[in-house]
């Protein structure tokens, strides 16, 4: 005889959620309460949400402790230092709903993201992942100027921008399929700081991705979140997942499929099998940095040295020394005036 509905274990047996929330915190004590709080206050409730604190010196862990006591929709990983992109595979595999929404300890979700994205991507099956457009804030919740076009919204437009180039998508404010997400492996461990980049690279041969022209998140520019504090190492590696990308797309094996950390830039005539591919990333990344503050300090400035000695283009230089002098940084402004005025 079927078991009745009343029956204690069908009670308290918790839901299957429609939504896994992955958020990965290291040392982020500064936002992370109002950045739960803005998952817990979404008009679309039916998810659970996955806290990773992946190794944290601060309070984070504490905060998430905290909250956790008061909704049980919130679901705790607390362990040791692994890295953002162990993190994220583990909150993928880890994951009980079909559909992850990712999101930052520094950003904040607007009430009716998750309702948004949710109802498209039921509407379209076709689609593997949609992201949003941003309200761009600085770290006093103030807003943040921003000289790009929007996030395409069309899988079309997608391809076009990887073409020629510019922001895709917002990693922290894209709803996907986790199924899909696993079928291409994950977040690749090479591509450290521009784990995004790589995936949605590798997706969009296999599904379709968009996001939709509304803004539905609150994005966070200040001067030690990650992108800043590794520009140099993140261009460079955006610059690499997009030559894999047309590695590819020429019906080419992509050969950093299986790295576990990509080379120097010197040894990538060697990887791709074809000689100017090293000066082509110095050239793609050297005019990337030149309004970098982190950059031109952390190994940011040689590469620009290099590029320059392989007579590679020099526009806006000279005002890179000026900026380098403005930073209080006589010392690397005069090694690029002499380069500049010597090749």
């Amino acid at each position: 005889m079927p078991q009745p509905l009343t029956d204690p274990e069908l009670m308290t047996k918790p839901p299957s959620p429609a939504i896994s929330v992955a958020l990965s915190v290291y040392d982020g004590e500064r936002f992370l309460a109002a950045a739960i709080e803005s998952i817990l206050g979404q008009s679309f409730s039916n998810f659970e949400f996955l806290i990773l604190d992946d190794g944290s010196r601060d309070a984070s862990r504490a905060i998430i402790e905290h909250y956790a006591a008061r909704d049980s929709r919130i679901r705790p990983i607390l362990r040791e230092n692994r890295g953002l992109i162990a993190s994220l595979n583990q909150l993928l595999h880890e994951a009980r709903a079909p559909l992850i929404a990712r999101m930052d300890a520094d950003d904040i979700s607007l009430p009716h993201r998750f309702a948004r994205q949710h109802a498209f991507l039921a509407e379209h099956p076709d689609y593997a992942v949609i992201g949003c457009w941003t309200e761009d804030i600085d770290d006093q919740d103030q807003p943040w100027p921003i000289d790009a076009p929007p996030h395409p919204v069309t899988h079309e437009a997608f391809l076009e921008r990887i073409r020629s180039g510019g922001p895709l998508m917002c990693h922290p404010a894209v709803m996907m399929r986790r199924d899909v997400a696993l079928s291409v492996g994950g977040y690749h461990a090479a591509y450290r700081h521009c784990e995004d980049l790589d995936l949605w690279l590798r997706l969009s041969s296999r599904a379709r991705l968009g996001s939709l022209p509304e803004k539905l998140i609150r994005y966070r520019h200040y001067a030690d979140q990650v992108s800043s504090r590794h520009a140099t190492q993140q261009q460079i590696g955006a610059a690499i997942a997009l030559l894999a990308w047309r590695e590819r797309e020429a019906g080419r094996p992509d050969p950093t499929e299986h790295l576990a950390a990509l080379p120097p830039v010197d040894q990538l005539d060697s990887l791709f099998g074809r000689e100017g591919t090293a000066r082509e990333v110095r050239a793609k990344v050297a005019h990337g940095l030149l309004y970098s503050r982190e950059g031109l300090r952390k190994g940011g400035l040689d590469l620009i040295l290099r590029h320059i000695a392989d007579g590679g283009a020099r526009d806006g230089m000279w005002r890179t020394v000026l900026r380098l002098l403005r930073f209080g940084d006589p010392l690397r402004a005069l090694r690029l005036a002499t380069a500049l005025a010597t090749h």
